[in-house]
């Protein structure tokens, strides 16, 4: 049996939760790798490195139209959506591990 694909959403912040990024992935624990590696020039510049948000879709047609929608949205409605999963602003990485 073949495994499905996942594909993930996520907003990642940094300290003070003054940014947010939002991306897509296929692979969501070696993207974060290589944001904490710096190789995201944004991520890096803004010390963007805390996983707060995240969601998988089986479809990556889906995950990019969910990314986007996101992305469209004001910095308020992706403040409601992360505080709707993840009140406290944890950061959801350790989980991944």
């Amino acid at each position: 049996m073949v495994t499905p694909k996942q594909y993930w959403v996520y907003i990642l912040t940094n300290k003070g939760n003054k940014v947010l990024y939002t991306g897509v992935t296929g692979n969501l624990t070696r993207r974060l790798a290589e944001h904490l590696e710096g190789r995201s020039k944004f991520t890096a510049k803004y010390h963007v490195n805390k996983l707060v948000y995240a969601e998988t879709y089986q479809d990556v047609d889906q995950a990019l139209s969910r990314e986007k929608q996101i992305k469209g949205g004001s910095r308020q409605k992706k403040i409601e959506l992360i505080k709707e999963v993840n009140p406290y602003w944890r950061d959801l990485s350790g989980d991944l591990w």
